[in-house]
């Protein structure tokens, strides 16, 4: 444990950062799991949920918690699978 009163501070800072940045990296998974899930399920919720995950990563991207071109990628991605879906459903 450090000594110093700036070091101090800097380690409880970065123990909450850590809490909150795990917290939004759960709940942009749970997001993503929930989109997959909906498209083998009930594929009349899959656009809602594309739409929420969408704006989970974009959200996560803004916030520097992954970069944004694997948030581009991931949306392109359930895009993708979502395109699929419907056009064997129909």
């Amino acid at each position: 444990m450090p000594n110093i009163k700036s070091a101090i501070k800097r380690v409880k800072i970065s123990s909450e950062q850590n809490a909150r940045n795990t917290a939004v990296r759960s709940a942009l998974k749970t997001t993503i799991r929930r989109f997959e899930e909906s498209l083998a399920n009930n594929p009349e919720q899959a656009a809602e949920a594309l739409q929420k995950a969408s704006r989970a990563l974009d959200k996560a991207a803004a916030k520097g918690l992954i970069h944004k071109n694997k948030a581009a990628r991931k949306k392109s991605r359930m895009a993708k699978k979502y395109a699929q879906s419907i056009n064997q459903a129909s």
